[in-house]
This record gives structure tokens, sequence and C-alpha cells, in this order.
């Protein structure tokens, strides 16, 4: 691979140029790492039928080295593979690669045990430089020799992403960029950050075409943009994401399409975020913080033109509508509608209580101390504290420094539920005494954006009696995201139907199973009507997380997950589990609010 070829995009006095022509990126992002990777080429094909010429997807760190020095590029992590099919179907790859990529994504995309080890993240620190170094000495053989310049379909490369709103760091912004010149990324590069002087100030490095996020921000972009410098939106937020406990975001066609019209009439380019937004499977939906956490439902369908499962809405046909005069030539023909699995249900049968279900993993560290899930080597998920303790009467018992829930016991009784924040306390029995103590911990999703991205998650400070008396000697269990199907005792072994009304009692919390026989296999969404809040794996496979508290009610179960024949549907449940599980033939996002952005 020669190092002294040119970039085929260049970008002087307000104008970007495609091999020396004239040039507008018409983009939209889809994340490899949200679709399954047998549907990545039908993803990609509908985007070239929206009328995109280009797909930006970040690479996200965490989800190639979960442990130090171990990458793995293959299958679902085949990030060079999906660039080659966006080149087969036609389209211009624009890559925004770690070690930051924030999009909602657990930690922002940086692995759990660098944040777990540095508080200096994205700043010139030695140790912090050191990883993504060898991150780079990794990633960047991947998708340099698919650069246009050597005949793929690479056209642009993201530096940071949204630097401007986090530091101030000039250093660490000329650091990456030649850390991606010196290993011969040539294409054109970029920086992306919100329409503000000081994001702008603090965001840009020289050499690099600066570019906007925003809603609906175009003339301030216009007023920002630097003399000879192409007017880019590399996020324009047609949809926005949600959190656990608010209401479903969404933003008209109408609303979207305004904007879009007014960034391309003003002679500028867009990338639409997102164009096709996927899923959070398993554990990897991030989270926000605003005084508290916000965590991130496992849909990232984002109000997508093309939406979780490939519907197109009206949205797509806007947009289609919109990019089609920047064309020599006809649009791919529109695709067909996806296929879903018709309705069915499917009783939930017991197999074991929470209790059971945390003791049949084994003990894998004893402390004084309540240990961080960094310290246990925990990427995310459940970690169980468990300690023998004595309390005087009409006691309580607290947490100091939660990250983020905790279901807690005595024995075998169910005290109740912590959240985060560590500033209330649970009641422990009136008359005092001795027990048992567990205290199952969960992980919400690691903080992607701000200040507090990179913070541990666990139990951070300690565990107290009355507020002040702390509990010592504990001993940990890492449950991680593996079907729980170790040996549990026979005594928790049930092979009848949960209560339809499920009680309060450890019966009816826990581990329970469904089957569904399937002829034709096809996407589906899944249902857990009277679920509490749970886990939930499709053939061995962890979807990601149902909630009460809304606004997603339905999980996405993509049809390469499913099989001909029997196919088990396995949920793990630490509040209430309800009595089926459902095929449904439409999604439910909840109740929705209109969302636009600045």
């Amino acid at each position: 691979m020669s190092t002294s070829a040119s970039p085929s995009l260049t970008w002087s006095d307000g104008e970007i140029q495609r091999d020396g022509k004239p040039h507008r990126i018409l983009s939209g992002a889809v994340h490899y790492f949200r679709v399954h990777p047998d549907q990545w080429e039908d993803r990609l094909r509908r985007l070239a039928a929206m009328g995109a010429n280009t797909v930006d997807t970040y690479i996200a760190w965490n989800f190639h080295e979960r442990t130090e020095g171990e990458y793995d590029f293959t299958g679902w992590r085949d990030v060079a593979r999906f660039i080659r099919l966006a080149g087969e179907v036609g389209l211009d790859v624009f890559v925004r690669p770690s070690p930051y990529i924030c999009a909602e994504w657990s930690n922002g995309g940086i692995p759990f045990w660098l944040s777990g080890r540095t508080s200096t993240l994205r700043t010139v620190d030695p140790a912090y430089l050191a990883a993504v170094d060898a991150w780079y000495d990794q990633l960047i053989p991947q998708v340099a020799p698919l650069q246009a310049a050597h005949g793929g379909p690479i056209r642009l490369i993201q530096v940071e992403n949204e630097y401007g709103s986090y530091g101030s760091d000039a250093g660490y912004m000329a650091y990456l960029r030649d850390a991606l010149t010196s290993r011969g990324m040539v294409e054109m590069l970029t920086t992306a950050d919100g329409t503000t002087a000081d994001m702008v100030r603090n965001g840009s490095t020289p050499g690099v075409m600066g570019t906007f996020t925003f809603g609906t921000g175009v003339p301030a972009a216009i007023a920002l943009n630097r003399d000879g410098e192409h007017l880019m939106c590399s996020e324009l937020w047609g949809g926005w994401f949600d959190h656990w406990g608010e209401q479903h975001h969404v933003r008209s066609a109408d609303s979207m399409i305004g904007t879009v019209d007014e960034l391309l009439a003003a002679g500028g380019s867009v990338s639409l975020y997102m164009a096709h937004g996927g899923t959070n499977f398993g554990f990897w939906a991030g989270a926000n913080h605003d005084g508290n956490i916000q965590p991130t439902i496992t849909s990232y369908d984002s109000d997508a033109p093309i939406g979780e499962d490939g519907t197109l809405g009206d949205k797509f046909h806007a947009l289609r509508a919109a990019f089609a005069p920047f064309h020599d030539g006809e649009l791919p023909e529109v695709p067909e509608a996806p296929k879903r699995q018709p309705a069915a249900s499917a009783a939930l049968t017991a197999q074991a209580g929470l209790l059971d279900v945390v003791r049949s993993f084994p003990v894998t560290a004893e402390s004084p101390m309540p240990l961080t899930f960094e310290a246990l080597g925990a990427e995310e998920g459940l970690v169980a504290y468990e300690s023998q303790i004595t309390f005087p009467a009409a006691a309580t018992i607290g947490i100091l420094g939660l990250r983020d829930r905790a279901t807690i016991y005595l024995d075998d009784m169910r005290l109740g539920v912590l959240e985060h924040d560590g500033s209330h306390t649970l009641a422990l029995p009136a008359d005092g005494g001795e027990g048992r103590l567990t205290i199952l911990v969960e992980s919400l999703g690691r903080i992607n954006y701000g200040p507090f991205t990179g913070e541990a998650k666990g139990i951070l400070q300690g565990v107290v009696i009355n507020r002040r008396r702390y509990v010592h000697g504990w001993e940990h269990r890492v449950l991680g995201d593996g079907v729980p199907s170790s040996p549990v005792p026979e005594r928790a072994q049930s092979s009848s139907p949960v209560p339809e009304r499920a009680q309060r009692d450890e019966g009816a919390l826990g581990l329970a199973a469904a089957s569904f026989d399937v002829t034709d296999v096809a996407d589906a969404w899944l249902a857990f009507p009277g679920g509490a809040k749970g886990m939930v794996w499709l053939n061995g496979f962890l979807l990601g997380r149902y909630w009460e508290r809304g606004p997603q009610e339905t999980l996405y179960a993509p049809a390469p997950l499913w099989r001909e024949g029997a196919n088990e549907i396995v949920v793990l449940d630490t509040d209430r589990l309800g009595s089926s599980v459902e095929i449904r033939e439409q999604p439910a996002f909840g109740p929705v609010e209109e969302f636009i952005g600045s």
C-alpha cells in the first residue's frame, strides 16, 4: 500500500471536490455493531434506495477490545466486511473511528478496563494515549487499505467526536490527527461539534475540516463555518433516542425534511443521524447523566427513516425525493417490507428463584470492602455482593456510591431496591439480629457523554448500617452476560407456569423460560406482559432489557437469531416475572413526544 496516495475528497473555497469534481455528501448513519451482520447488506441497500451516496458508521473500540490486548475483528465485529459491503452496494463510507464515539453506546466506546484505571480520558495523558496507540495499531490496518485512494469506499475519516463540548486539550486533538495520518489514513479528515463558538474552537485542529451536529441549527452553522470549509452537518438529528422512564421521542417528516432542505439549499452536505438506528443488543446501551443516571433503552430505533426492523417510513420517502436530484441516474428500487412472524403467545415456566441463580455462580473475589465492577473485571450486567451482618433494633441498610441499581436480600427475604444516588435506605427487621446480606447490583449502562463518562460501576464506597457503620467481609459473584444455565438446587426447579399474579416472594422472581415452534423464520417483536424488569435471551443470545417504566414495550428479535423448530426464550427478572411471552406483529415504543433539537 502506497503511503504517498492522495485523498479522493478535498475541500476549498466552501466546496468539496470528489476526484476533482464538485460533490455533495448525502449520508446516513448505520452502525454495524447495532445490526445483525446477516442484515448488514439489507440495511445498506435500503440506505442506497433512500438516495444516500454515503454511509457513516462509528467504530466502537470497546466492541473489539473487551479484554485488554485481545482484539476481535471477526463475525459481528468484522468492520472491514461491513465497509466492503457498502462499497459493493455503491455507497461511499464515512468512518468515525474511536477512541470516543458517544453514540449512546456504553462508555462512549471507551473500554471499561481503560476508564477504570485512569480519569484522564481524552487528553494527552501518556497512559491513555498508550492504550489509544495500541488500539490504532490494530484498527488502522483493518481500514486503511479500504480507502478510496487504494480503490476502496472510504472517503472521509473523523478525528474525534464532539470534543469541543467535552474538553480543551488542543494537543490531544493534534495527536489523534497525526496518529491517523502516520498510520496511512490519507482521505479527508473531519471533526464534528455543536453550533457554538466555544465548541467549534475547542473541537477543531489545523488541517482538518470542521463539521456540525444539530437538529435545526443551519443558520448558526453558516455563521460559524470557517473560511474555505465546506458546510456540512455530520449529524442532522432526524429523530432522537430514549431513556427508560421517558416518552418515546419522535420528529415529524415535515420537520426533519425542512432542515435537510434548508441545509441543501445553502450548498451543504448532510449525514442523517440515524438513517437506521438498529438495536442496543445485550448490555451495550449507554446512559446520560443529569444530576442522576439516565439509562438508554434497548431499542435505538430513534424514529429513523429506516426502522429498527428495516421498515421504511415517511421520512425515508421524503429523503428519497430530496436526494434524487443530486443523482445522475435513477435511484435503486424501494425494497419490500420486512417479513414478520405472526402473533403468538407462550407460557413462561419457572426455572429457579433469583437467589438460587445468584448462588449458582462461583465466588470470584473476597475483600474487606465491596469491589467495583472494574476491580472484578466485570464489564456490564450483574454482580452479587454477599456478607454476614449483625444489626441492632430499628436499623437501616444503605449503600454509599451505588452505581446503579441494587436488589437487596437478608437471608431469603427481599428487603427492596435502592437506586444510584445512595441517599435512600431500607429498613432491616425491626427486632435486630443477624443474617446473610445479598446485594445484587445491576449496571444500567455506562455513561457515554459529558464529564461523567468513564464513571465506575458497582458499589463505589461501601455498605453502611444506620448510615455510619460499615459492613466488612464481602464475597463477590460476577453473573456476566451469558444465559444463566449453571446447575441450581433441586428445590428451585419447577415445571409449573409463573403465577398470573406474581407475589412479592422469592418464587415470583428469577429465572423462567418459554418456547416457540417456528416454521417460517422471520423478524419478531417480543413482549413480556406482567414482567417488571428483566433481561432476555433468545437461543442463547442476549437481546437486551425490558422495564415496566417504559417507554419501550417490545424487544426486536431479528430473523437470523431464530431457527426452524423449537426456539428457547430465557428471562431473568429481578422484580416480578410475568406469566407469558408474546410475539407481536407490530412494535410498541410507548407514548410519544415530539423532539426537534437545536
